[in-house]
């Protein structure tokens, strides 16, 4: 009996809230158009349909168990969690049914209005196209101003994608979407904040490359790796990005002798690396690149006996200097045994 008392309440509940969300549809007549108001009646009266249908079959079924004698005991629970199950996946059967029909708008609909699942009501929308309506849905239901900036930005409504972007503080966003627009004042501020925020950690490359990639100020690019440079700041990579953006050949190998002259000490062995991989870009370079090569290695050879292993590098044919690396390297060897 317990059972057939549940059912018999949840019909007599579901009917007051199918009759108060009939009202609630047809409210939505003021700020809908008719045919649409409609579309969502029909909908819910098939749903409802289904639901009465489930509804019946078990009253009928219980009925029949009491009629018979049955007592079998699962308890007014398992009624429970079976009905909203069976009610769960008609929904769900429904959704999938206008998703393959390539309806997004009423798969959207059924997820939202009638699983409560507003996320995936949102993707689906983000799916079909609809990214207006899947933004709002990410902002007024989801609170999520990152999906809903995407959104918006699909839709091509960027006043609305920058206003969020600036609330999520992503200044690149911001400067790429003003960009877009055509209005380079607000971009360029805006990447330069990005620039100025890349400096303050130290990362000059990718300071540099907003520069160059972004606001189109090579000369400004050039500035900051020579900064970085300056500073060690990430010393090797500023000077190795400095010079692969000077294209002109005679003008690379005089920025390479120039700059080599202004090279404290202590920075000599990284000029020496970066000097590997100028003597490879073009043979013009090789006889600056290997006579700075070499008088690095004189240089430093006392101190630092591996680093005449670097001479091969720069005579990378030459058999004769590779058998004096190893003639050296085995003096020394001999010369530390006794």
């Amino acid at each position: 009996m317990n059972r057939q008392k549940f059912i018999d309440k949840f019909m007599a509940a579901f009917f007051i809230l199918a009759i108060l969300k009939i009202i609630g549809i047809l409210a939505q007549l003021f700020h809908q158009s008719f045919w649409e108001v409609i579309w969502t009646l029909v909908v819910f009266a098939f749903v409802a349909i289904m639901i009465f249908a489930v509804l019946l079959r078990l009253e009928k079924k219980e009925k029949g168990q009491n009629s018979s004698g049955g007592k079998s005991r699962g308890g007014s629970v398992y009624v429970e969690t079976s009905i909203f199950d069976k009610i769960r996946n008609k929904y769900e059967e429904l959704a999938e049914k206008y998703i393959a029909e390539k309806d997004y708008k009423k798969a959207a609909k059924v997820y939202m209005n009638l699983l409560q699942d507003h996320y995936r009501g949102a993707r689906t929308l983000e799916d079909g196209g609809f990214y207006t309506e899947a933004a709002v849905v990410y902002l007024k239901k989801l609170k999520n101003r990152t999906d809903a900036a995407a959104c918006y930005e699909k839709a091509k409504q960027y006043k609305k994608a920058i206003d969020l972007y600036k609330e999520l503080e992503q200044k690149e966003k911001v400067g790429d979407l003003y960009r877009i627009i055509n209005d380079i004042k607000n971009s360029n501020t805006y990447y330069q904040m990005v620039v100025d925020d890349y400096v303050s950690n130290s990362q000059m490359v990718k300071g540099s490359l907003i520069y160059r990639k972004k606001m189109e100020m090579p000369e400004e690019a050039q500035k900051i790796l020579l900064k970085g440079w300056e500073e060690n700041k990430d010393a090797f990579n500023c000077l190795n990005n400095y010079f692969a953006n000077i294209f002109d050949v005679k003008q690379l190998e005089h920025s390479i002798q120039e700059l080599y002259q202004k090279t404290p000490e202590d920075k000599k062995i990284i000029y020496l690396d970066a000097m590997k991989h100028e003597f490879k870009k073009d043979p013009k370079l090789q006889t600056a690149t290997r006579n700075i090569a070499y008088e690095i290695i004189t240089e430093k050879v006392a101190g630092h006996s591996e680093i005449v292993n670097e001479l091969k590098h720069f005579n990378p044919d030459d058999e004769v200097i590779l058998k004096d690396i190893s003639r050296y390297k085995t003096g020394r060897n001999k010369m530390f045994r006794n």
